[in-house]
C-alpha cells in the first residue's frame, strides 16, 4: 500500500491495541505501542530510499529483503528496543507483540497489490502478488480516516477499529470475488489464454487486464463484469541478436526484465546508434504504456544512455536519454 495508508493503518492498530488489558492499563505502554505501531507500519518500506540512487536498484529491491521473513522478525525487535529506551515502564512483551503485528500486517496487505512482495524470502524469491487491492485504495484509506476521526471525537478506539477491520475484511472478500468474475470474463473472450493478469485500479469496478496466448498479447480493461480488449500485439520472441544481448547487460533493462512478466520490444536503428525499448503491457493509461526500459547503444554496441521507469509522454522520455533521434 502507499505511505499514507500505512500511516493510518499504524494509528488504527495502535487504537485497536487498547483492547489489550496490558496496554490499556498503562499510559506508558499505550503511548509506546502507538508510536511503535506507526513505525512498524512504515519500516518495511525503508527501501524506498533506494530511489535516490536510481530506478534500476529501486525496482530490483523494493519490497524485497525488507519484506522478507527474516525482516518481519527483525524489525519488531529493533523498533521495540528503541521505543523501550524512552518508555522503560512499558510492558516490553506487549510492546513487541503489537509492533510485530504492525510489521506483519504491512507485508501481508502488500501481497494483495498487483506489485506484490518477496514475502517468502529466503525460501523463495518469487513475487507474491494477488492483484486484488490497488496500491492506494480510497475506500480503505477513507475507512481508516473515518475511524481515527471517530476516535478523536471520544469513541472507544478498540471497539471502533475492531468494527472497522470487520468491514475491511468484508471489503477484501468482495474485491476477491469481483476479480474472479473478471477472470471468468477474460477466459470467455480468450479461451486459450496461457496467462492472465488482472490488476486493480482506484475505482472499485474497474480493472486492468493483460493476457497472452501462444500467438498474441492482449491488453484490456473491465468495467464491472464487462471485459473489453483494447490492444492486441503479436507475440514475437525476443531475438538473441548482438544488439539485444548488449542491451540486456544494461542495469536498467536488466531491472525491467526482472520485474515485468508481460512486455513487447522494439529495436530502432539510426545512423550512429541503436535504441532498444521494452514496454510493460500491464499499465495501459489513456492509450499509452508508461512503464518502459530504453537503452541507447553506439555502433560498437557500447551503452550511451538508458532509463527505466514511468514516463507518460515521449517528450519526457527523451529528456531522460542522451540522444534525441532526428
Amino acid at each position: 500500500m502507499d505511505t499514507g495508508t500505512h500511516v493510518v493503518m499504524g494509528i488504527a492498530l495502535g487504537g485497536l491495541a487498547t483492547l489489550d488489558p496490558s496496554v490499556a492499563s498503562s499510559h506508558a505502554t499505550t503511548t509506546s505501542v502507538l508510536i511503535a505501531t506507526i513505525a512498524g507500519s512504515q519500516i518495511p518500506d525503508i527501501d524506498t530510499v533506494l530511489k535516490l540512487r536510481n530506478n534500476a536498484i529501486y525496482i530490483r529491491n523494493h519490497r524485497g529483503v525488507t519484506h522478507s521473513i527474516p525482516a518481519v522478525l527483525l524489525w519488531p525487535l529493533v523498533i521495540s528496543a528503541v521505543v523501550y529506551l524512552f518508555f522503560p515502564d512499558a510492558n516490553l512483551l506487549h510492546l513487541w507483540a503489537w509492533t510485530f503485528a504492525a510489521v506483519f500486517i504491512h507485508v501481508f496487505v502488500d501481497i494483495f497489490n498487483a506489485y506484490g512482495t518477496q514475502a517468502l524470502r529466503p525460501f523463495s524469491s518469487k513475487w507474491v502478488a494477488l492483484g486484488v487491492i490497488n496500491t492506494f485504495d480510497p475506500i480503505i484509506f477513507g475507512i481508516h480516516v473515518l475511524g481515527i476521526f471517530i476516535w478523536i471525537l471520544g469513541a472507544n478506539p478498540g471497539i471502533t477499529f475492531l468494527l472497522m477491520y470487520a468491514v475491511i475484511i468484508v471489503y477484501y472478500i468482495r474485491r476477491y470475488q469481483a476479480k474472479k468474475r473478471v477472470l471468468v470474463g477474460v477466459r470467455a473472450i480468450i479461451p486459450d489464454a496461457t496467462e492472465i493478469i488482472v490488476a486493480p485500479t482506484m475505482k472499485f469496478h474497474q480493472w486492468r487486464i493483460a493476457a497472452m496466448n501462444k500467438k498474441q498479447f492482449f491488453v484490456g480493461r473491465a468495467v464491472k463484469d464487462k471485459v473489453e480488449i483494447l490492444d492486441r500485439f503479436n507475440r514475437v520472441p525476443v531475438p538473441k541478436t548482438p544488439v539485444i544481448e548488449a542491451a540486456k547487460k544494461d542495469k536498467n533493462l536488466s531491472a525491467f526484465l526482472s520485474f515485468s512478466p508481460v512486455y513487447r520490444w522494439e529495436v530502432d536503428e539510426y545512423k550512429d546508434f541503436y535504441e532498444v525499448r521494452f514496454i510493460d503491457l500491464r499499465y495501459r493509461s489513456n492509450g499509452h504504456y508508461p512503464f518502459v526500459a530504453v537503452v541507447q547503444l553506439d555502433c560498437d554496441l557500447n551503452p550511451i544512455s538508458s532509463y527505466t521507469g514511468w514516463v507518460f509522454s515521449e517528450k519526457k522520455l527523451r529528456k531522460k536519454l542522451s540522444i534525441i533521434p532526428s
